[in-house]
């Protein structure tokens, strides 16, 4: 339901009872601050006055013992707070790590980092010194009601002084708070530039791009660190005025009890008594302006996961379904690009029976590359249905539908780590005989052979040790690990040369012969080799479906207004 609480608002629920064991330790804290003022109270009214050394022993070595015992507390409540931070870490990681996999699915411009780094924020926010102004605040109040039984002038005095410093507190939240959230959105949008500009390094730097990109990042870039300069300034001013007005009031404490003590209204030790805990009452006021840019920083970060998390639909529990055999059908499906406004796919509808190898043909951006990832549940229908062995994509474990598909994109990409690894899926439980297996489908055993150490060698961040029609080959054996029953190859030549494509084309007839469904998209000749039947493809639609030969007729048969479906018939 709309109003029912997100993950986050669960998790910090849950963790209510060890902040109720922080307010409880807090009390007692607070209970002991009273140990030096009421200290220098008895020290200045009776031990000065009665000359009592064995009486000064005493009340030395009670408060000595009732301020270590607070320095206990202190530690024990420090301690809690950094278990709350690591908990809330433990038990969000894993969401907010799949939550942000999942919008960056559904949207092309995110940054991809921002929902980590906020979780640190959080965590970094609850283990510093900020919280513990939220835990002592409610004591202000009761300081100040002390300083009222000594006297009531001088509790005007603590009353005035905490309203003026609430008031700085409050104009430092008014002040800073619009040019910080205009900081923090210019800092976000040329996180997301650096992040999708350098992506391409190698065109970049290829084409002299470097310090066009540099001065476009460095303006959004300057943008923000102006409005971070702006709300600094202003907080730099609030905190300066804050202990200036904080310092006028310890003066004027002691200058007013200074003057009740000359009337002797009160005694010296009144006088001492009421500073100490005047200073006290204060500075949770303090440490929230002092501390601002780290609360105003964890409101954000919260925000942003709550807004996360909860635009994120409730895990359901998926009954599980039996093995695919790969029969699919596509059903009036319509697609729509995240953060695109018109369709690559309108009403499409075909299909296949396991065994069923299909090429893909058509112009640039006829859509060949949206029903890939349609085929693979990366992105849902608009509208229509795409089902697998009858049962809609949507009703699979994610996690369980990975594993019976087999899927080599367009772009290629592979992760830190081994060859092994990467065809493996980074299984924990993958056997080297499946990890050969599979390389030896896709005809790259001898050509990992000859890598540096075999299968255990380091790709690197994206591949990029490997060459590109290296990084392809390894790719399609990922795709074919434990022989999926279905699989889409997303332009599976575009890198590949003349060993690589002979290596595609064995490859795919013997998924063929295995039962296997496999569709593929492509431009080029060799990879169509293979397959039974055609697919044309021209502007988001189906022009032509049948067997090879029928549509390669029809393609022919037509004008040559279209060179590229000529060119790959």
């Amino acid at each position: 339901m709309e109003n029912d609480p997100s993950l986050l608002e669960m998790t910090v629920r849950r963790m209510r009872r060890s902040l109720g064991l922080i307010g409880f330790f807090s009390f007692f804290i607070n209970l002991l601050m009273l140990t030096a003022p009421l200290y220098m109270l008895q020290v200045y009214d009776r031990v000065l006055a009665s000359g009592s050394q064995s009486t000064l022993v005493a009340l030395t070595i009670l408060a000595i013992g009732m301020i270590a015992v607070m320095a206990g507390l202190e530690i024990v409540r420090s301690r809690i707070l950094v278990r709350v931070g690591t908990r809330l870490d433990e038990q969000l990681s894993g969401q907010v790590f799949q939550a942000t996999f999942e919008r960056s699915l559904a949207a092309a411009r995110i940054d991809r980092g921002q929902a980590l780094r906020d979780l640190d924020t959080l965590r970094q926010f609850l283990t510093g010194p900020a919280p513990f102004a939220l835990f002592d605040a409610p004591w202000t109040p009761v300081f100040i009601a002390v300083i009222f039984l000594f006297d009531p002038l001088l509790g005007f005095v603590a009353v005035a002084g905490a309203l003026v410093l609430s008031a700085l507190a409050l104009a430092n939240e008014f002040r800073t708070r619009p040019p910080l959230d205009e900081a923090i959105r210019h800092a976000a949008d040329a996180a997301v530039f650096a992040q999708s500009s350098l992506r391409n390094a190698d065109a970049i730097q290829a084409m002299g791009m470097l310090p066009a990109l540099e001065r476009r990042w460095r303006r959004k870039h300057r943008a923000s660190l102006i409005l971070q300069g702006e709300a600094s300034d202003r907080g730099g001013t609030i905190a300066a005025i804050s202990k200036a007005v904080r310092l006028v009031i310890q003066i004027a404490i002691l200058g007013v009890g200074a003057f009740l003590a000359i009337d002797q209204i009160i005694t010296p030790g009144v006088m001492i008594a009421a500073s100490i805990i005047l200073a006290r009452a204060l500075q949770p006021v303090e440490q929230a302006i002092g501390n601002w840019r780290t609360v105003v920083s964890a409101r954000h970060a919260y925000r942003r996961l709550h807004r996360l998390m909860d635009g994120r639909p409730d895990p359901r529990d998926i009954m599980r379904l039996p093995a695919p055999r790969g029969r699919v059908s596509v059903e009036q499906a319509v697609v729509v690009p995240p953060g695109g406004a018109e369709p690559s796919l309108r009403r499409i509808s075909f299909a296949l029976d396991p065994g069923d190898v299909v090429g893909v043909i058509g112009p640039t951006g006829a859509g060949k590359s949206s029903l890939a990832r349609l085929l693979v549940g990366v992105w849902r229908p608009y509208d229509g249905s795409v089902r697998l062995d009858g049962a809609e994509l949507s009703n699979y474990d994610a996690e369980e539908l990975g594993c019976h598909i087999g899927y080599l994109p367009q772009d290629v990409d592979l992760f830190d780590g081994t060859v092994g690894e990467n065809i493996a899926r980074f299984a924990d439980d993958a056997s080297p005989e499946a990890i050969v297996a599979a390389a030896q489908l896709a005809g790259v055993h001898d050509m990992i052979l000859r890598l540096p150490d075999g299968y255990d060698t380091i790709v690197g961040e994206g591949g990029r040790s490997l060459s590109g029609g290296q990084r392809q080959r390894i790719a399609l054996a990922r795709a074919l690990y434990n022989e999926p029953p279905l699989i889409v190859l997303d332009e599976p030549n575009a890198s590949l040369d003349a060993e690589g494509d002979r290596a595609l084309g064995v490859a795919t007839q013997a998924m063929k012969e295995r039962g296997k469904t496999v569709v593929v998209m492509t431009h080029r000749r060799g990879a169509i080799a293979a397959v039974d039947k055609l697919i044309v493809l021209r502007n988001g639609q189906i022009e032509a479906f049948g067997s090879k030969e029928e549509v390669l007729e029809q393609v022919l048969a037509r004008p040559a207004d279209d060179r590229r479906l000529r060119t790959v018939s």
